[in-house]
């Protein structure tokens, strides 16, 4: 079988304990973490307790029929393959635990080689369908706190009402607005998205509500906003602390009245919109401070999701690899088939500040630089925050700038100021590292270019970082 990235987890139900013991023994050599159950009851119990990659259920178990071990698996855990196995084979049969959801079906006797392939495919066609297969969900993740999410987003999205979505840069926050669209009754209407952050303030308003023609200087036609264009949809204002307090006060009006005016034009126009906004501030401080309106902010948190960061949530770590990894597979031609697991270890030992997209980043990266059909702990390339903060030794009030640079400037020393390595290991390019020396040069950061405290390439000392 292919290399995986974890040990899966199997559930095998069968009352005969030699082709119990001999499926566990197939699967355990595996690597698998195998859990035997003799009973019907014993499976239902298990399948409510645990999340299995796979499971195996005889037709005939002592107690129950095991089409009735199919129903509640299909219950709780909808994604999850069972194989039904029996030697009492019919087509009937078949067609029944098929159409109930089972993955496949395996007549006894059977060998090793037979049972492995079919185990090997059901995870394969699970992994394609992505890892969550079934209808409804979408987003990657099994651990307590996704399935706390999950379950917010299929009670707001069949609703209409305003969502604000919080959390870290790099959560998913934009893929949970679009979880929430695509379950909702507004599908397959428009779904608009507005960068607040992409722009200055002048140019959101008329982004959002549009302009007519000679409405200011660069307007040559009438152009309709991202209100307008998302009437019966759904609009997406991503980031909505950038904008400023005037504009907040128009977006307030659109979620109060339904209504607006474009730039220049004194026709009230009305539109039927439902919001979705998301944001990395703390919309509290920001309401503190005066950058933020107070009224605005309870018309959109009518239904708050926070997002937690991966490091609250690291038991998702190995799914959202093997998700990267079957993404990222045309970069290398299909060859990386899996991660070796010392290399997930050190996925799972990081602090991810990048959250989930610095780990797609660095999959992506891994899956170009390995030689192999698995990524291996050499291939991955360390971010630059596995650089603890106290071998740095860093006072409170260093400013980022400093940081920034002694990061840069250790970085380089550890990898004998080879710029193309140092760039590489700090996830920029060779083009951004040269153009941060040069700044650092010309900015005089310390006491000048010729004295400062962490000498530059150019200068040819060894640079010792406190």
């Amino acid at each position: 079988m292919k290399e995986r990235c974890e040990a899966k987890r199997m559930l095998i139900a069968d009352d005969e304990k030699l082709i119990n013991d001999f499926l566990k023994e197939i699967f355990v050599r595996k690597g698998y973490h195998v859990d035997q159950v003799f009973d019907g009851k014993t499976a239902t119990q298990m399948i409510h307790k645990h999340r299995y990659d796979v499971v195996l259920v005889d037709r005939r178990l002592p107690d129950c029929d095991g089409i009735e071990v199919l129903k509640a698996l299909m219950s709780e855990h909808p994604r999850t393959p069972l194989i039904m196995m029996t030697a009492y084979g019919t087509i009937d049969g078949a067609v029944e635990a098929m159409k109930l959801g089972a993955f496949d079906y395996i007549i006894k006797p059977f060998d090793a080689s037979q049972i492995e392939s079919l185990v090997e495919k059901a995870l394969d066609e699970r992994l394609e369908k992505g890892p969550r297969s079934d209808a409804s969900i979408q987003i990657v993740g099994s651990s307590p706190k996704m399935l706390e999410v999950l379950e917010m987003i299929q009670i707001v999205a069949p609703t209409s009402s305003t969502v604000l979505i919080t959390g870290e840069t790099g959560t998913g926050k934009e893929l949970v607005a679009r979880e929430i669209q695509r379950l909702s009754k507004r599908a397959d209407k428009p779904f608009i998205r507005l960068n607040c952050a992409a722009l200055p303030d002048g140019l959101i308003e008329s982004e959002l509500f549009g302009h007519e023609r000679g409405a200011f200087t660069g307007a040559l036609r009438t152009r309709r906003g991202k209100f307008e264009l998302a009437d019966g949809g759904t609009i997406l204002l991503d980031e909505i602390g950038e904008i400023g307090v005037q504009t907040q006060a128009k977006v307030l009006r659109v979620l109060q009245e339904k209504e607006f005016e474009r730039i220049g034009a004194h026709e009230t126009r009305k539109v039927d919109v439902r919001v979705i906004a998301t944001t990395n501030k703390c919309l509290a401080e920001e309401m503190k401070a005066g950058r933020f309106r107070e009224d605005l902010f309870y018309r959109l948190n009518v239904f708050p999701i926070d997002l937690p960061p991966l490091r609250e949530r690291r038991e998702d770590i190995p799914e959202l690899v093997e998700h990267f990894i079957r993404r990222y597979r045309p970069l290398c031609n299909g060859r990386v088939k899996g991660i070796a697991q010392d290399a997930l270890e050190l996925l799972m030992e990081h602090n991810w500040p990048g959250n989930v997209r610095e780990l797609e980043n660095c999959i992506e990266r891994a899956m170009i630089v390995t030689r192999g059909d698995v990524i291996t702990r050499g291939d991955i390339i360390p971010p630059i925050t596995h650089i603890r903060k106290d071998a740095l030794n860093l006072d409170p009030g260093t400013s980022l700038r400093e940081m920034e640079k002694m990061m840069v400037l250790k970085t380089l020393e550890a990898v004998g100021w080879n710029r193309t390595k140092a760039a590489r290991k700090l996830g920029i390019s060779t083009r951004t590292l040269r153009n941060k020396l040069k700044a650092y040069r010309e900015e005089d950061i310390s006491q000048g270019a010729e004295e400062m405290s962490h000498p530059l390439p150019h200068q040819k000392r060894t640079v010792t970082v406190p």
